[in-house]
């Protein structure tokens, strides 16, 4: 089991597999994407070895990011490679939510057992503004689709923005109350790229746990292998909502999830300095030299990621590893 000096156990893996985007978020890639590397992203190999290397250190779950990871058009194979692994319970996929109703099928076929989409606006306007296409109707009908296959868990992410979403509480509540969702909202990260728009419109989620407690809302058990959302329910909703808030207080005590690149570096942190590159390690069957890798790296995993100071390591948009 990997267990780093503080005594966290981590079961959860999130896995980039691409960090191109076809989106141009204002939070994330408002001038669209600009690749700055070869583009030597993992392939499918490598990702098998991956997923048995860290189910055979206790992970139980996959989230493979991107970038948009329906960019890749091997993603039902990776999907596929990572479900089929021993060990692996659960296999998730964060996308934007462009490709979904077309490539939705093929991916509930390679046995995808969870989905996150990101809507930041319920309104096709802002969604527009916000992410730079007009697609909310398609991302909508690809969330009805997964809806209505009924066996995949269905989660939508949405970034809080104080001039761009912060209004619209009323409207996602209305929404998840007849919409069996786990809508997460989450508090706007600083990156190296986007200081001055995270000053413009950081908002606390607190606001919104204070609101949702007044009007009935309950806590709900966490998960081994969930995120860090805080999770509430309420009798009378069809939907949940989750708080992803980093600035608050012992956020990290609860952290139970590495990271991958898509360049095959391990990420201790979404706020790391810099990735440790697993490379040469993935180019051999041979799955010991990398666990034992993995392993002597967890002493350097940091107590926090210091976020309040205002340190983001070498994460200049979230596309890079995908959040």
């Amino acid at each position: 089991m990997l267990t780093d000096t503080f005594g966290r156990r981590f079961y959860y893996l999130r896995l980039s597999i691409t960090d191109v985007c076809n989106f141009r978020c204002q939070y994330c890639l408002p001038d669209g994407y600009e690749c700055d590397h070869d583009r030597d992203f993992l392939e499918l190999p490598e990702i098998s070895r991956l997923a048995r290397c860290f189910a055979s250190l206790g992970t139980e779950k996959i989230r493979i990011t991107g970038g948009e990871p329906s960019l890749r058009k091997d993603l039902p194979e990776i999907i596929q490679a990572c479900k089929q692994t021993q060990g692996i319970k659960t296999v998730a996929l964060t996308t934007n939510g462009y490709k979904m109703p077309e490539h939705l099928p093929a991916w509930l076929d390679a046995g995808l057992d969870a989905i996150n989409v990101s809507i930041d606006s319920l309104d096709a306007n802002q969604f527009n503004l916000i992410t730079g296409h007009n697609k909310f109707a398609t991302v909508m009908k690809g969330v009805d689709m997964a809806l209505a296959h009924g066996k995949t868990k269905v989660k939508v992410n949405t970034v809080l923005m104080r001039k761009l979403n912060g209004y619209a509480l009323d409207q996602f509540l209305a929404w998840v109350k007849n919409t069996p969702v786990s809508l997460r909202f989450i508090e706007l990260m600083q990156t190296g790229d986007n200081q001055t728009f995270f000053d413009e419109q950081h908002v606390s989620g607190s606001s919104i746990k204070a609101t949702l407690l007044e009007q009935g809302w309950l806590p709900s058990l966490r998960e081994k292998t969930a995120g860090p959302a805080q999770e509430f329910y309420h009798p009378d909703y069809q939907g949940t909502i989750g708080l992803i808030m980093p600035y608050s207080k012992d956020f990290c005590n609860s952290c139970n999830r590495l990271r991958v690149s898509s360049l095959g570096k391990l990420h201790l942190c979404l706020f790391s300095e810099q990735g440790l590159s697993l490379k040469d390690y993935l180019q051999s069957d041979d799955i010991e030299p990398l666990r034992q890798y993995i392993q002597s790296t967890m002493g350097d995993k940091k107590a926090t990621h210091f976020l309040q100071e205002r340190l983001t390591g070498a994460t200049k948009h979230l596309s890079m590893l995908g959040g």
